[in-house]
């Protein structure tokens, strides 16, 4: 309606729950507004009613109801248009079992919620509309342990565990602001019998996350700007082509999908009728897609191999590439880190993912400012074993290098400042 929220309302209701099924009554909270609510082309581009409305889902919030509270906090309604504008800007959506780190008090008072899971909610089944389907995500609020245990594992193993545990949100998930303690602290057994098992046996489900990262091409001297493949933090970032894009989009929702083969879709994947993998060709999509592939020079279209890589994560993601290797790689699986400052993208591949232009024989190319890394089982027990000081950020002191001369790699953990202002 032109003002500057992405949500168009947010509805609150008290709700009784259900003390026969042992759900406590609440404050349940649902937003109007990443799905089409006009069908005027407005907002969201009208497809038609049979694909997504709009994003093709709407989110949903429940909050235990303090003694005495007369009214719903309003707070919620400002967290689901956080969501709302990052899923708006950088057109990426939800699905369930997703997870959200936040690094801070959802309420902002001195709670241990500080991050999210995505759910099905428990009552809202997904509507059809005149302007397409409609699915209800639940917004559920974790603490820090629960988040990590999350992405080691899976999101939708955490929300099971969640469920079995009362005080942690019970059977519908109910988010409680006071909840001192975590699902492990509650019950220690079930980190031990259920969360370590299920990395050991399932892998983690996490395929990809936004990150602040870059790469260099240590093949070519980095002032040589003119050449095509040298690709710096400092230069000018080049545009994803729009099937880039989509793949990598892909990428990041293929390892959601229960035991789903590890393929990495074809850059040349045609759209099957018209549609994303998980939502209708957006704005961007339709807009961008022709003039972002013309920005790109035509050697950047082509896949080349690179002969020495250098990467680079802040200390958050870098964090996460024991999971990536741990995780993913050892199961056969792809792991993807999207840079949320520009067009960069890290896919690392296993030699088990189908469709990867990196092969054993040249295990760094890249297309355009994305790269792929192909690492055999052997060096990722390597690597492993040289970034075990990754899983003690206490003891860490950046910046860190690690590297491995032989094979022509060397990743770097660098500071925040070093990605938010490129001139560094």
């Amino acid at each position: 309606l032109g003002g500057p929220d992405p949500l168009d309302y947010v509805s609150m209701y008290r709700n009784l729950g259900n003390p026969a099924l042992n759900v406590p009554e609440h404050w349940h909270y649902v937003s109007f507004g990443l799905s089409d609510l006009y069908g005027d082309n407005r907002v969201h581009e009208f497809t038609g009613t049979d694909g997504p409305s709009g994003f093709g889902f709407e989110l949903t919030f429940r909050l235990k109801r303090e003694t005495g509270e007369s009214a719903p906090p309003t707070w919620p309604a400002e967290l689901m248009q956080g969501l709302a504008r990052y899923v708006f800007q950088s057109e990426n959506t939800f699905c369930s079992g997703d997870h959200v780190s936040w690094h801070s008090p959802l309420d902002n008072s001195e709670s241990r919620i500080q991050h999210m899971l995505l759910t099905e909610d428990p009552q809202m089944q997904p509507v059809q509309t005149p302007f397409g389907i409609v699915t209800f995500l639940q917004i559920v609020g974790v603490c820090t342990e629960e988040l990590h245990a999350a992405q080691q594992w899976n999101g939708q193993g955490i929300l099971e565990l969640l469920r079995t545990v009362p005080v942690a949100g019970g059977p519908w998930l109910i988010t409680d602001m006071r909840r001192g303690e975590t699902i492990f602290e509650i019950d220690p057994h079930l980190q031990q019998e259920r969360v370590d098992k299920g990395i050991e046996t399932d892998g983690s489900n996490l395929s990809g996350v936004s990150a602040k990262c870059a790469w260099d091409d240590l093949s070519r001297p980095p002032e040589d700007d003119e050449d095509s493949r040298s690709i710096c933090i400092g230069t000018q970032p080049r545009r994803l082509s729009g099937k880039d894009t989509e793949q990598i989009r892909e990428t990041l929702r293929r390892g959601l999908e229960i035991n789903s083969k590890p393929v990495l879709p074809p850059i040349n994947a045609q759209r099957q009728n018209g549609l994303n993998h998980d939502r209708a060709p957006s704005r961007k999509d339709s807009l961008e897609s022709e003039s972002s592939a013309a920005i790109i020079p035509h050697e950047l279209i082509r896949t080349r191999q690179l002969e020495s890589v250098h990467l680079k994560f802040n200390q958050e993601s870098g964090a996460l590439i024991p999971l990536c290797l741990r995780g993913r790689l050892l199961h056969g699986r792809h792991f993807t880190y999207k840079s949320i400052t520009g067009d960069t993208a890290i896919t690392f591949v296993s030699t088990g993912v189908e469709g990867a232009f990196a092969t054993e024989e040249h295990p760094y190319a890249a297309h355009g400012p994305w790269l792929q890394i192909l690492l055999t089982e052997e060096f990722v027990e390597r690597m492993l074993e040289d970034l075990e000081d990754l899983n003690s950020p206490e003891e860490f002191k950046l910046p860190k290098e690690y590297s491995w001369p032989e094979k022509k790699l060397k990743v770097s953990i660098l500071p925040d400042a070093v990605f938010d202002n490129p001139l560094h």
